[in-house]
């Protein structure tokens, strides 16, 4: 899976950009007000737009290293070699493969963040070519590494988040009630006046942090969001919140891909999908390696068909 890339915006040399914060007082005011809505309403404040993001026969290259092709290599290195897929919303996406196998690769390509190389192919946005200048407002991106500032409490995090991407149009107070719920969804209110810290040296957990990293996209409100990995590094108690977290994003109506490697049992059934006459994962058996052997040309043989056929006559294809 892959997607166009635009070029990254560059800042402009001393300029500030000043962000009016809400008052503590308005601040209460959007508390008690969540409390009082609570139970009454379903869904989330801030309405958005479901969207699915399709893409066929991506094809993303690179140039090789000259020295490379002073030895005779080709032109262009193949890093993903005409990929197809679509992501729809209330559906959880894996994408899983050994390191090394284009995962990030993917991820990248489709959410715009390649700024180098070579992308060819089509990708649609409910049905409408990819435009990175609106697909960047409709989108977000969890990266692998959890960077936050250090010394803000995980709410002021959320804060300036939300000052910064929401539109102007939002009031105070919305955004205010906005950042409630998506503290409840991510289940981070118990450490709200928490500091982030340093990773590994003081305040919050690495699967805080990582939840604090989905809260963080949550609050721009996106309609699809891409994450590298939410379960890297993190013992299976602990993929298992974020995964938690992940299914709630989930069930919102957004669109979630992830990439994932040698996931547990737990966490790989926590996924949607599935392909008719596959036999369902055993017990206790490693789903990394089960995903292997049912996608063996040996197993194609065994079922009659061929999954690159399947999907293409597949209504998730139509």
């Amino acid at each position: 899976m892959t997607e166009e890339e635009p070029e990254a915006n560059k800042p402009i040399e001393g300029t500030v950009i000043e962000v009016e914060l809400p008052s503590i007082e308005n601040s209460r005011r959007a508390d008690s007000a969540v409390e009082s809505s609570h139970g009454k309403k379903k869904g989330m404040i801030l309405p958005f737009e479901p969207h699915s993001i399709t893409f066929d026969e991506i094809v993303y290259s690179v140039d090789m290293p000259q020295e490379m092709k002073q030895q005779g290599a080709q032109d262009k290195l193949v890093l993903l070699n005409g990929v197809s897929g679509a992501f729809r919303p209330r559906v959880l996406t894996a994408l899983m493969g050994i390191s090394g196998a284009g995962k990030t690769t993917l991820l990248d390509v489709l959410a715009g963040r390649k700024t180098g190389g070579y992308i060819e192919g089509s990708i649609k946005i409910s049905g409408f070519p990819k435009r990175q200048e609106t697909f960047a407002r409709i989108s977000g991106y969890c990266e692998q590494n959890d960077i936050h500032s250090p010394r803000v409490t995980v709410y002021e995090s959320l804060l300036y988040s939300a000052w910064l991407r929401l539109p102007s149009s939002i009031d105070s107070n919305t955004r205010l009630m906005f950042i409630e719920e998506v503290m409840e969804l991510v289940e981070l209110n118990r450490v709200r006046n928490s500091l982030v810290g340093l990773p590994g040296v003081n305040g919050l957990s690495t699967e805080q942090r990582k939840r604090l990293t989905i809260a963080v996209e949550l609050v721009a409100n996106p309609s699809i969001i891409f994450m590298d990995e939410p379960t890297s590094g993190l013992d299976a108690r602990a993929a298992a919140i974020v995964m938690r977290t992940v299914r709630n994003t989930v069930d919102t109506g957004r669109t979630v891909v992830c990439t994932i490697h040698q996931p547990s049992i737990d966490i790989f059934e926590a996924f949607d999908e599935s392909i008719e006459g596959v036999s369902k994962i055993k017990d206790g058996y490693n789903p990394a390696t089960w995903m292997l052997e049912v996608t063996t040309t040996a197993q194609e043989l065994n079922l009659g068909v061929d999954f690159a056929d399947l999907y293409k006559s597949s209504d998730l294809y139509r």
